[in-house]
């Protein structure tokens, strides 16, 4: 009997170990498709588990959060360091953004963690606090130097790219959506959607307005319904047409 218990211990950490490893890439694949506030019970069926076993893993969704998002969110804090030693705080915000807003664009889950805020998640906290020091300290530098307006805060652009950051999933649905009815390479416009808005929003922010030309496409009245529809709280998500196992 001790015999057997010793030599089914490794077995059974090597079980908790791939029951483990099954739900990160599945809750990786749900919270992409669906948000952060996709059911737990959709993630267990996909990692081909129960519900008790996730839950041993991973007792609260802010622990399945942290646990999925952390390597993620460590490569957003890296952009900002590299932001702010740029030489010029201009290119260093944009350049830091672009990082930002390409992965709000990639899933809705990095989404809801950079545009909302999630009790309970320590490496969230984290990245958003740099994210905060970040833009304060590149805007410091360009209001010292006239690159933009005297009178914008650090709150200002914070609110205005969570609200615009918010937009970005319904806003690459929507691009794609047209792309695909066009018969067109979705790959060429979806992705890059965000960026004329943002161009947009950075502009209004600069002491002296500049005529640069807006990157992307400018959006039909079809697409600004389709992002609205997007937002709406009637969004089918693709889990709930997910069969029961």
């Amino acid at each position: 009997m001790t015999v057997g218990a010793r030599d089914g211990a490794p077995r059974q950490r090597r079980d908790a170990r791939r029951n483990r490893e099954l739900l990160l890439e599945a809750a990786h694949e749900v919270f992409t498709e669906q948000g952060l506030d996709a059911a737990l019970d959709v993630i267990a069926r996909r990692a081909g588990v129960g519900n008790a076993t996730l839950y041993r893993h991973f007792p609260t969704r802010a622990a399945l959060v942290d646990a999925v998002f952390r390597d993620s969110l460590t490569g957003t804090m890296d952009a900002g360091e590299r932001a702010r030693k740029a030489p010029d705080a201009w290119a260093g915000l944009t350049g830091y953004l672009e990082v930002v807003f390409g992965a709000l664009a990639a899933d809705r889950g990095s989404n809801d963690l950079m545009t909302t805020h999630l009790r309970g998640v320590d490496s969230l906290e984290a990245v958003h606090e740099h994210n905060r020091r970040t833009v304060d300290t590149l805007l410091t530098r360009l209001r010292d130097d006239g690159t933009v307006r005297a009178d914008v805060t650090t709150e200002d652009v914070l609110f205005g790219l969570a609200a615009l950051g918010r937009a970005v999933p319904a806003l690459t649905a929507a691009t794609a959506a047209t792309a695909a009815a066009a018969s067109a390479p979705a790959a060429e416009t979806a992705p890059d959607a965000w960026r004329r808005p943002l161009a947009l929003f950075l502009g209004g922010l600069r002491g002296a307005p500049t005529a640069a030309s807006l990157p992307a496409p400018a959006l039909t009245a079809d697409e600004v319904d389709e992002v609205l529809r997007e937002l709406g709280l009637h969004r089918t998500r693709a889990g709930d047409r997910e069969p029961r196992a």
